[in-house]
Formats: structure tokens, C-alpha cells, sequence
């Protein structure tokens, strides 16, 4: 299977970009920030419901927690979700008419009770992608981007393995690309 590709800063503006053309815009954009700001797997994002994101009050939260059954390797985890993260969320859930707990936070054409499966968002994000021009990306190339974006500001390999969900480091060491501006501002902490 081919690696996923880290998006670059412009390659993301441009698939915001293209995504804020097309029908469903603010969930989308949602949809491909939470991989991209929060690093889900795909699956992850496709699973969610508002019950998840929401407080009692109908906030959106700071962390979700995903029980091990939602997960991939049955690793519960916590995400965390940053400001910016959270307000994008609130505005598209402000858009929402129907806000049952129980229902997909990213429903489907089909209906406010139909979630994606991991498979067809993974084919959303494909043509996505594909559509605004950017090649080589896959539904992974978010959760990709993240990490990668993450380790170039010095976060810990450690860190980024827990914000991944993975139990080892080798894992997470496969997703980081290191670039030559990384290199360069390694060699000027000296």
C-alpha cells in the first residue's frame, strides 16, 4: 500500500478552498479538519455523533474520548480538540437542524440518521482531493499532515504516539516526514 501524503500549508488552502464550492461545504471542511487538526482516522470521523463533541450544555468539548470498540486496534483513546478545532465545529453544528445526540455528526445526503461508512468517506476525501487538485492524496493524508506538522515544532515522538493511538513509536516515526526547512531549523538550536 502506498504511504498517505503530507499535505503542505497551500495544499491545504487549496482543498479548503475547492470544498468551500461545493454543496455540504461546512461539513466537509469539518469533516477534513478533524483529520487534519485533530488527526481521527477516517473511520473515526465517519463513527462520530453529536453525543460525542457535544457537552450537556451544547458545548463542544475540549476532549472526546473514543472507547476501545470505535477504534482501530481496540485502543480507546482521548482526542483532543483545539480552539480553532472546536469553533469550526460550532459553526457547523450551529447549521445543523437536527441535533439529536445520537446522530451522525457528519450524516450523509440520505439523512440526519445516516452515517458515512469508513469506506465512502474514504472516497470523499479521494475525489476531494482529487478535485482541487492535489495528487497523490488519500483519506490519511489529514491524520498524515498532522503528525508530520506536530513533529516539525519538536513535539516528542512519545507525545505524537499517544495523539495517534499507537502503541508503538515505530508506528508513528512512519507517518513524520522530515523536510529540509525541519532540518535546517534542527541545525540553528545548536
Amino acid at each position: 500500500m502506498a504511504t498517505a501524503k503530507s499535505l503542505t500549508a497551500a495544499e491545504l488552502q487549496s482543498v479548503l478552498a475547492y470544498t468551500a464550492t461545493q454543496p455540504n461545504a461546512q461539513r466537509n471542511r469539518a469533516m477534513m479538519m478533524m483529520t487534519v487538526a485533530a488527526g481521527l482516522r477516517v473511520g473515526e470521523v465517519a463513527g462520530l455523533t453529536l453525543g460525542d463533541v457535544l457537552d450537556k450544555s451544547g458545548s463542544v468539548r475540549g476532549e472526546v474520548f473514543l472507547a476501545a470498540h470505535r477504534v482501530k486496534h481496540q485502543h480507546a483513546r482521548t482526542i483532543y480538540l483545539n480552539s480553532r478545532l472546536q469553533q469550526e465545529l460550532t459553526d457547523y453544528i450551529a447549521t445543523r437542524i437536527h441535533k439529536d445526540a445520537a446522530f451522525p455528526l457528519f450524516p450523509t445526503h440520505r439523512g440526519p440518521r445516516c452515517h458515512f461508512s469508513p469506506n465512502t468517506l474514504a472516497q470523499h476525501f479521494h475525489f476531494l482531493y482529487r478535485k482541487a487538485g492535489i495528487s497523490n492524496a488519500s483519506s490519511h493524508s489529514g491524520r498524515k499532515t498532522f503528525l508530520t506538522s506536530l513533529a516539525s515544532q519538536g513535539v516528542s515522538v512519545f507525545v505524537l504516539a499517544s495523539l495517534a493511538g499507537h502503541k508503538s513509536i515505530a508506528t508513528t516515526q512512519r507517518y513524520i516526514i522530515v523536510n529540509d526547512d525541519v532540518k535546517r531549523r534542527a541545525v540553528e538550536l545548536v
